[in-house]
């Protein structure tokens, strides 16, 4: 496996990948809890820095830029301070902001996460999930259409309002067109809508949701994922469930269960973006479903060892799966 890796890592750099999804700006405010208000039963967290990442499909680019693959970001933001901040870390990156258009009337998705000694104390959003008007989605589907050869979509739905029905065919179809991949970090219903894709990346809460099935067993767990399987058509659905690793179904029938590759875990804020980043990554570089599986069990065991949302290099990752020597 180590050489089926670095064959995968050394093809990255010559990769190119959209992102198509629900955009979002992570804001953490760090600082320190000692008392109780005298106001209500809630922590006092006394407020020492402020940080922004990008979060949602944005962070799902930043990782494959980290990766050293070429990225078109798509979606849409508001004309708020929270834009501003997108932007700027976007350029921070040399990541182009051209496939996202600005929407005055609507806010940025703005997560704001308040850690008190590095624990998560509360997250409070400011979104508006309504779906989008079509005159929005015709102009981000006329700037998908008039790229040029894709190796690889990726579809990043937070259930926020872009990726609407006429959307996701669009998109699913563009794949076909382009020959190329086409994986989805779903969300909710039952899946139908994403007919016609590689590969989606639930975890298994969301799994367990979209099949009515709870998951308690090897039995359900594998009932589950072929469902998954039929429902969509896909050639393969990889679950990630936390610390019992992932687990991978693939149409043909065959099942593969990965133990997780964290040695520690502090934080699994945005770890299923790294994971959509590096499997469709792998897979547009022409790895097989195991493989790609394989390197994004790699990259989510890096991506939960730090607190916040980070981007997994490509020389952490190979670093992680024992390649120090990238071509």
């Amino acid at each position: 496996m180590a050489e089926k890796y670095k064959q995968i890592l050394d093809a990255l750099p010559g990769l190119r990948l959209a992102v198509v999804g629900d955009i979002m700006v992570d804001r953490f405010l760090w600082g320190r809890c000692d008392r109780i208000s005298p106001e209500a039963p809630v922590p006092v967290v006394r407020v020492q820095r402020e940080t922004y990442k990008l979060g949602g499909a944005a962070n799902v680019a930043a990782n494959l830029h980290a990766l050293g693959v070429q990225v078109e970001l798509l979606g849409v933001c508001g004309e708020d301070f929270a834009a501003a901040a997108l932007r700027a870390l976007l350029a921070d990156l040399s990541l182009a902001a051209d496939g996202i258009i600005n929407l005055p009337d609507r806010p940025t998705t703005l997560k704001t996460r308040l850690i008190a000694q590095n624990q998560q104390v509360v997250r409070a959003d400011m979104e508006d999930d309504e779906p989008l008007a079509p005159a929005a989605t015709d102009r981000l589907l006329a700037y998908l259409r008039s790229l040029p050869h894709l190796d690889g979509i990726v579809i990043s739905d937070y259930g926020k309002g872009l990726l609407t029905d006429h959307v996701l065919q669009a998109v699913i179809e563009l794949a076909a067109r382009h020959d190329c991949v086409a994986v989805v970090d779903p969300k909710k219903g039952d899946y139908s809508q994403y007919r016609g894709v590689t590969s989606l990346t639930p975890n298994q809460r969301e799994a367990e949701q979209a099949c009515a099935l709870p998951i308690t067993n090897a039995e359900s767990l594998t009932k589950v994922g072929r469902l998954l399987c039929e429902r969509t058509q896909a050639a393969c659905v990889l679950i990630t469930r936390g610390e019992q690793g992932m687990s991978l179904f693939q149409r043909d029938g065959a099942v593969h269960h990965l133990p997780t590759e964290a040695s520690e875990v502090y934080d699994v804020t945005g770890a299923g973006d790294t994971v959509i980043a590096a499997y469709t990554a792998a897979l547009a570089a022409g790895a097989d479903f195991l493989s790609a599986a394989g390197l994004a069990n790699h990259a989510a065991g890096l991506a939960v060892r730090e607190v916040g949302t980070v981007a997994v290099s490509r020389r952490q990752l190979a670093a992680a799966c024992g390649q120090g020597d990238l071509g």
